[in-house]
């Protein structure tokens, strides 16, 4: 396998074991794995970083296990650093920006790690991969798949949303519905998965992930012109975006691309809030809820395999975890939407609601700059913001 020159392998983050660059979880004790770089054969710097044509995440290749010509890519990444001084006023706070990764190729910031991961597969020589999701992370495999020649194979609950579910079939994934619920859809995967040489995708169940999603930091950082805000709020169900951004800002910071790693929040749906429920007990790991219940599909997960890692995370930047109603979720889509002309899905929008709940519990003095990441287009699930306004009579 052909890696950057940094790239020295994967380590685990439960018991230390450092393992070549194909395992999926820890072959020594099931943990998760992490992607491990020696820093020091890093020659970048930011100014290098203006030359380079290439505006995805593959621009930070240095940083990535694969170099950009051995990449399947779609271009995934480069989305936009949105200013929106409407929402900043309504928070009263100075400034905050939306990261809209609605904007990548299937419509989500799953794309990130779906390509990473599927490029890592590629390398190894698979000829499958699968995993159980929700709805949305099953669509960008599934379209990363196809790109790379790699079968895919998703597990889904029937309660996904008809895009995701259509879609990971018009992009070639052998999809099956099993069950209501994620937890049915991770017995039936694997069940299924059982004697079969399919290379797992699902969130920590590679480490490209959460690897993948780091560039969201990175990116937050260059359009900062190489500042770190002062909180990044992010809507999370099994938390691969809370641990991928707070790595990416912690290797900015061991490299001096940025002085400091932002305080993180975790976004959560009142319904289903393990990790925010964990940070308020200050556990150290989330219990599983009984019986889940919102409208936020995407991110309910009852059960975060990684879920002690995501609160070590939180921990470590000075952030925490904010759950907010499914009615105050939607209403904050509807308000972005018709203030500033951004399109959050339900999911999504637990983060801008979850903003919301933060200012109003006095989390911030006001003068900070705060960046609310948008994970999902609207178009995923429209049909539900759209009822939503219709049950108002508007």
């Amino acid at each position: 396998m052909e890696t950057t020159e940094a790239f020295s392998g994967l380590a685990c983050l439960d018991c230390g074991e450092e393992v070549g660059p194909e395992a999926g979880r820890c072959p020594a004790c099931g943990g998760v794995l992490d992607p491990r770089y020696d820093y020091d054969a890093i020659g970048v710097e930011p100014a290098a970083l203006d030359s380079r044509r290439t505006n995805g995440q593959w621009r930070y290749e240095d940083l990535l296990p694969l170099p950009r010509e051995r990449a399947v890519t779609a271009d995934e990444g480069g989305t936009p650093l949105v200013d929106c001084g409407k929402l900043a006023d309504e928070l009263g706070i100075e400034r905050v920006f939306v990261k809209d990764e609605g904007r990548n190729p299937s419509g989500s910031i799953a794309d990130r790690g779906a390509y990473l991961g599927a490029s890592m597969a590629r390398e190894a020589g698979v000829e499958a991969v699968g995993l159980a999701s929700t709805g949305t992370d099953g669509q960008a495999v599934a379209a990363a798949a196809g790109r790379a020649d790699l079968a895919a194979n998703v597990f889904v609950p029937a309660r996904s949303g008809f895009t995701a579910k259509a879609m990971t079939n018009v992009h070639g994934g052998e999809m099956t519905v099993a069950g209501g619920r994620i937890r049915e859809a991770e017995e039936a995967y694997a069940d299924a998965s059982e004697g079969e040489e399919w290379y797992p995708m699902g969130a920590f169940e590679t480490p490209y992930r959460h690897e993948g999603v780091k560039t969201v930091a990175y990116e937050i950082a260059e359009s900062l012109e190489w500042e770190s805000p002062d909180a990044v709020v992010v809507p999370t169900g099994d938390g691969a975006g809370v641990v991928g951004i707070e790595k990416g800002f912690r290797e900015l910071v061991d490299l001096d691309f940025v002085d400091r790693v932002p305080s993180i929040y975790a976004a959560q749906a009142s319904g289903c809030a393990p990790i925010a429920e964990a940070v308020a007990t200050g556990a150290d790991k989330p219990e599983p809820v009984e019986h889940p219940d919102t409208i936020c599909g995407d991110i309910e997960i009852p059960d975060p395999t990684a879920g002690a890692h995501v609160i070590d995370a939180l921990s470590r930047s000075g952030g925490g975890g904010v759950a907010t109603d499914d009615e105050e979720i939607l209403e904050a889509a509807i308000a972005v939407a018709k203030g500033e002309g951004l399109e959050f899905s339900p999911s999504a929008a637990s983060a801008a609601s979850g903003a919301w709940e933060l200012a109003e519990q006095g989390t911030w003095d006001g003068d900070e700059t705060v960046v609310i990441v948008n994970t999902a287009s609207a178009n995923k699930e429209a049909d539900v913001l759209r009822s939503h306004l219709m049950g108002k009579g508007i």
